[in-house]
C-alpha cells in the first residue's frame, strides 16, 4: 500500500499544468462583460508597449539574421508598427462578436417538469505549438479570453524575445483585470517542456500544432490528448472549359503569390484538357512574370516544353514558395479523383461558369474548405469573420477549417427535473416520454 507520503512529488510542469486547469476552472465561469473588459485592457496594452514589442522583436531578427533563417520563416517572425496596430484592433474588433460560450443549442421536454438543454462550454486547457509568428500570441490570447478556456503556449525559438514581451504583457492585464486567474497563459521554455506536457491529458484537454509537416506529425505521434491541426497544405485550383481565363490566371497567380509559405497557398493547378493548349501558354507567360517556378506532367510538358517535369512526389509536395505543380486532366470527375487522392483535404477551388459543375465539384471534393471562383488564400479565419484563428484543422471532430471562436467550444447537457426516477419510464406500467422540442 502507497502512503501519501510515498507518492512521488510533482514535477515542476505537472503543477504548472494543475494550475492551468483550476485557471480553466475560474475562466469558464466569467460573465461577458468581464472577458470583454479584459480584451479592451489588453488592446490597450499592447498599443501602449509598442516600442517595447518593438525592440525586443527587433532581437530576435538581429539573431534571425545570424542564424541565416529562411526567408518565409524570416517574414513570419518581423512585426512593425502596423501588425501592431492591426492586433490591438483585431482584440476590439472581437469584443464586438458574441459569445461562444452559454449559447443554448436545443432544449427539449422530455416529461412535465423535465427540460433537457443542450448548451456550448470552454474546453479547457488547450495547449498550443507554433513557429515564428510571434503575433500569434496576442491573437491565440484574445480567443482564449473571449470563448473562457486556458492556455499554455510554447513559440518557436527564434522568436524567445518577441513571445517574451508580449507574455510581460500579460502580467500588466493580469493586474488591470484582476478577475481573471493567475494561470490563464502560460508560455513553455522549451522543447522537452512540450514533450513532457504531451504525457499529461489529465490537465491538457486539446492540442493545437500550428507549423510544419513534421511539428504536427510528431506531436500526433506522441501523446493520448487530442490533437487539432492540418500535417500538409497542398491546395488545388482546378480550371474548367466553362471558366473565364482571364479570371483563372488571376486567382492562380494570388492564390499562389499573395503568400506562398501559407498552408493555403496553391501548390497544384489542375487544367482541363479542352482548354489546355488554349490556356497554359497564357497562363506560363503571368507565371514568369511573377517569378513562379513550373513543373508538368507530359500533357503539360507537351504545351510547356521548356518546363521541369512533375514526378509523383509532386502531387504531394507542399512547396512553401515560388514552384507550381500542374497537370492536365480530363474533366471535373478527374479533377476531384486527383484531389481526394493527392490533397490533403485542406483548400481546393474550381474556375469555372457552369453552375452544375460548380456544384459537383463543391460537394464532391472532400476538404475543410471547397471555393468557386475565388482565391485559395481566402481559407482564413480573420477572413472568414471568425474573430482571428487559431489554427486550421483538415481533421473530422468537432471543429473543421480555420478555427475560430466557435472551434474553442464544445457543448454539454443540463437536465433539471423534481424528483423524476428512472424506473417510472420502464416496464410495463412505464410512463412515455414528450421528447417535445422547446
Amino acid at each position: 500500500m502507497v502512503t501519501q507520503s510515498m507518492k512521488p512529488s510533482m514535477s515542476p510542469l505537472e503543477e504548472s499544468l494543475k494550475r492551468s486547469k483550476d485557471a480553466f476552472l475560474a475562466m469558464s465561469t466569467l460573465p461577458t462583460a468581464q472577458k470583454n473588459e479584459a480584451l479592451a485592457q489588453f488592446a490597450a496594452i499592447i498599443e501602449e508597449n509598442t516600442d517595447f514589442l518593438l525592440s525586443e522583436n527587433q532581437k530576435d531578427i538581429d539573431q534571425a539574421e545570424q542564424d541565416d533563417l529562411t526567408p518565409s520563416l524570416y517574414q513570419r517572425l518581423k512585426l512593425d508598427a502596423g501588425k501592431i496596430k492591426q492586433l490591438a484592433q483585431g482584440l476590439r474588433d472581437l469584443i464586438q462578436l458574441p459569445d461562444p460560450a452559454g449559447q443554448v443549442l436545443s432544449q427539449t421536454l422530455l416529461d412535465e417538469g423535465l427540460v433537457l438543454e443542450k448548451l456550448t462550454v470552454p474546453l479547457g486547457v488547450i495547449g498550443i505549438i507554433f513557429e515564428s509568428r510571434p503575433d500569434v500570441i496576442p491573437q491565440i490570447l484574445s480567443l482564449i479570453l473571449k470563448s473562457g478556456n486556458a492556455v499554455v503556449l510554447k513559440g518557436g525559438r527564434e522568436a524567445v524575445r518577441s513571445n517574451a514581451a508580449f507574455m510581460q504583457l500579460v502580467d500588466q492585464l493580469n493586474s488591470r483585470c484582476p478577475f481573471l486567474p493567475a494561470h490563464w497563459a502560460t508560455l513553455l521554455d522549451s522543447r522537452e517542456a512540450v514533450q513532457e506536457m504531451l504525457n499529461y491529458p489529465q490537465y491538457v484537454d486539446l492540442v493545437i500544432p500550428r507549423g510544419s509537416n513534421q511539428l504536427v506529425q510528431s506531436i500526433m505521434a506522441a501523446t493520448k490528448i487530442p490533437v487539432l491541426g492540418h500535417a500538409d497544405g497542398v491546395c488545388h485550383l482546378y480550371v474548367h472549359p466553362s471558366a473565364n481565363l482571364d479570371q483563372a490566371i488571376a486567382l492562380a497567380i494570388d492564390a499562389k503569390t499573395q503568400y506562398p509559405a501559407a498552408c493555403n497557398a496553391l501548390e497544384t493547378l489542375l487544367v482541363d484538357a479542352a482548354i489546355a493548349s488554349q490556356f497554359l501558354p497564357q497562363f506560363a507567360q503571368a507565371a514568369k512574370q511573377a517569378g513562379i517556378t513550373l513543373k508538368g506532367c507530359a500533357a503539360t510538358q507537351a504545351i510547356l516544353p521548356t518546363i521541369e517535369a512533375a514526378t509523383e512526389a509532386d502531387w504531394r509536395a507542399e512547396y512553401g514558395d515560388l514552384t507550381l505543380a500542374v497537370k492536365v486532366v480530363s474533366g471535373v470527375e478527374a479533377a476531384m479523383a486527383h484531389i481526394n487522392q493527392y490533397g490533403s483535404h485542406h483548400t481546393d477551388a474550381i474556375v469555372a461558369q457552369d453552375a452544375e459543375v460548380l456544384e459537383r465539384f463543391l460537394n464532391g471534393v472532400d476538404s475543410a474548405c471547397v471555393f468557386a471562383n475565388a482565391s485559395t488564400r481566402f481559407a482564413d479565419g480573420f477572413r472568414f469573420g471568425l474573430g482571428a484563428e487559431i489554427g486550421i484543422s483538415t481533421a473530422k471532430t468537432h471543429a473543421r477549417g480555420p478555427v475560430g471562436l466557435e472551434g474553442l467550444v464544445i457543448y454539454k447537457y443540463k437536465l433539471r427535473g423534481q424528483g423524476q426516477i428512472v424506473a417510472d419510464y420502464v416496464g410495463v406500467e412505464a410512463k412515455p416520454f414528450l421528447h417535445r422540442a422547446l
